[in-house]
């Protein structure tokens, strides 16, 4: 089994402000299966609820961390159940239960279990960028926000990762989780995306307008 993430690649103490609570911030540090999870969940729902969900979904099963061996085999209805069971673990408890599920047993199939193993020996920001976009739920942007917390708060940084990151790569901005530091830059990085949605709805309603 690989060691947990308390140490980025270059040695420095990783310390996380994501979800906002100590626990499970903490857990998303040391544990690689959690910080996928948390970005799988990381739609339609705040970002500190969504990175939440790794850790009130270990406590729910019992345990102190995730483990993709027993999350990949455990009987679907009673695993949408440890989703479904108040507070929900996100607005979409059922479908997100399914894809942590799919997520798990991808991994297993295709790297034994370790998540980690997605990124540890991964040797370009390309290739990392190709391995999360093969991962079950993870389409282009959220490969590279990924790739980008990877690379800003994990210290994982193959060769050409900000490239590989795009946008989201970017030093100083304040675009995705990648960027969140604390509840400061929570709140810009929030200001931030509602900018972009409403730019966007503007967009789709003037070229309607056409």
């Amino acid at each position: 089994m690989m060691p947990p993430m308390t140490k980025s690649d270059d040695g420095r103490d990783i310390t996380l402000r994501i979800a906002q609570e100590p626990a499970a911030d903490e857990l998303l540090a040391r544990s690689p299966l959690a910080a996928l999870v948390g970005m799988l969940l990381d739609q339609q729902v705040p970002m500190e609820w969504a990175f939440a969900g790794p850790y009130a979904l270990a406590r729910r099963m019992g345990k102190d961390d995730l483990d993709a061996h027993e999350i990949a085999t455990y009987d679907p209805e009673a695993f949408t159940g440890l989703f479904t069971a108040k507070p929900a673990l996100h607005r979409y408890p059922g479908s997100m239960a399914k894809r942590v599920q799919q997520l798990c047993q991808f991994l297993v199939a295709q790297y034994d279990g370790e998540a980690g193993a997605v990124w540890s020996d991964a040797s370009t920001g390309a290739e990392l960028r190709r391995r999360l976009n093969a991962l079950p739920g993870f389409g282009t942007q959220k490969a590279q926000i990924f790739l980008a917390l990877l690379g800003k708060r994990f210290g994982v940084r193959p060769p050409g990762w900000r490239e590989a990151a795009g946008p989201y790569g970017e030093e100083g901005s304040h675009r995705s989780v990648a960027d969140i530091t604390g509840p400061e830059s929570l709140a810009e990085v929030r200001a931030f995306k509602q900018e972009a949605k409403q730019a966007a709805k503007a967009a789709k309603a003037a070229a309607k307008g056409k």
